[in-house]
């Protein structure tokens, strides 16, 4: 099967937005996300040198009220929703948010900035860690 999408090579790299570099983009179909717009999807995040960070969905979901856990065979899936504008995921994943579609794909670098900062996440993201982020968008809403 042929992967039709738009992949940033090293060399080229896009800078999507200050402190973000797009890596990979896969439009999808429909509106394009905007502030307001009511957005559901998908994150997988990675240390710099490609180790996933993992954590305890049940303990995130409970937390993060905007959070919902789908099981799919063995595949748990946690679907994030946020509302755009609203500062609710980290500053990259907002921001990366913009401008997708239903269906589509994005994978970008973070500086730390945009991230979780100086403080890290203890026993899972490092202080200062530059993040790789892959977003899956599910649904996107117009909120009018």
């Amino acid at each position: 099967m042929q992967r039709f999408c738009n992949i940033v090579t090293d060399s080229v790299a896009k800078r999507f937005d200050k402190g973000i570099e797009l890596v990979e983009d896969i439009p999808g179909r429909g509106a394009k996300a905007e502030k307001g717009f009511q957005i559901v999807y998908n994150a997988s995040l990675f240390l710099r040198h490609g180790d996933e960070v993992t954590y305890d969905s049940r303990s995130i979901a409970l937390y993060r009220d905007h959070l919902n856990i789908q099981q799919i065979g063995s595949v748990e899936l946690i679907d994030h929703t946020t509302t755009l504008g609203k500062r609710q995921p980290i500053a990259c994943v907002e921001k990366s948010l913009y401008g997708m579609q239903a269906g589509g794909f994005r994978e970008i670098l973070a500086s730390p900035h945009l991230c979780y900062g100086e403080k890290g996440i203890d026993g899972l993201i490092p202080p200062n860690a530059m993040l790789r982020v892959q977003l899956w968008v599910q649904d996107v809403r117009s909120t009018n």
